[in-house]
């Protein structure tokens, strides 16, 4: 993690570095999952493939693919956030690995403690 320019829009770099405090996770949508993240998630959680989607996976609101649930029936952050972070994080989905650089929200510089860091400092 670290400085990225995003070069369709010319605008300044991004500086973040996560803090890992799971804003983004908060953040309302889907999480979309390639093939590669089902599988690499499925063997992390030693579970089937087919398992892991019937637990935590639902249509993508585009009915394009398949996006983790959230928590809550649909109204909580993304079902793999705990108390303790990301139950995942080793194996996280591609898009989560490409936040804030390839796709964030806006506002996510007030709601993000990493934006503008260049360090982990946990809290």
């Amino acid at each position: 993690m670290g400085d990225s320019v995003n070069s369709e829009s010319n605008q300044a770099p991004i500086v973040h570095t996560c803090q890992r405090c799971g804003a983004c996770c908060r953040w309302e949508g889907d999480v979309c999952l390639t093939d590669e993240d089902i599988t690499a998630i499925a063997n992390f959680l030693g579970i089937t493939e087919e398992a892991f989607i019937d637990k935590y996976c639902r249509l993508q609101r585009n009915r394009r693919g398949l996006s983790l649930i959230d928590a809550d029936n649909g109204n909580g952050p993304c079902c793999m956030l705990t108390d303790e972070g990301c139950r995942i994080q080793p194996v996280k989905p591609q898009q989560c690995k490409d936040f804030p650089y390839k796709w964030n929200f806006p506002g996510w510089e007030q709601r993000c403690p990493g934006a503008g860091k260049t360090s982990y400092s946990p809290s």
